[in-house]
């Protein structure tokens, strides 16, 4: 398997404590493919070489699913965007300073969703796509 196969990475996202879930939940978060670097942080000219793998999938409770792909947006910042019934959706959901946060089990990254709050979640598992 190539070096640049290696990289890309599947890295599942759990929601930690908060007011609405004082234990947090593994029934609310993300998992989305990107290409990490050795130090563990999102490789930002892979992504542009292979930006069409890096998708994100949001769990929520029992809402439905939510499908979408991993975006850089102007100014650096990294966001979670959805297509919601063949529609582009506006809303995208902003990784808080992902160009800074190295991905690995344990840490915490936060997400500025959709509904403007502030979540912070549990990296829970990093992975080598295919497995």
């Amino acid at each position: 398997m190539s070096m640049n196969r290696m990289s890309m990475k599947r890295i599942r996202l759990e929601l930690a404590r908060d007011k609405e879930f004082p234990l947090g939940s593994s029934q609310h978060g993300y998992e989305f493919v990107a290409p990490l670097d050795a130090s563990g942080k999102i490789n930002a000219s892979e992504w542009l070489d292979r930006r069409d793998e890096c998708r994100v999938l949001r769990f929520w409770g029992n809402a439905e699913h939510e499908h979408g792909r991993l975006l850089r947006l102007p100014g650096g910042a990294w966001a979670f965007h959805y297509e919601k019934g063949g529609d582009i959706d506006v809303d995208d959901e902003v990784g808080y300073r992902f160009n800074d946060h190295v991905f690995k089990t344990s840490e915490y990254v936060s997400i500025r969703e959709a509904d403007e709050e502030l979540r912070t979640f549990r990296v829970t598992s990093v992975s080598d796509v295919g497995r």
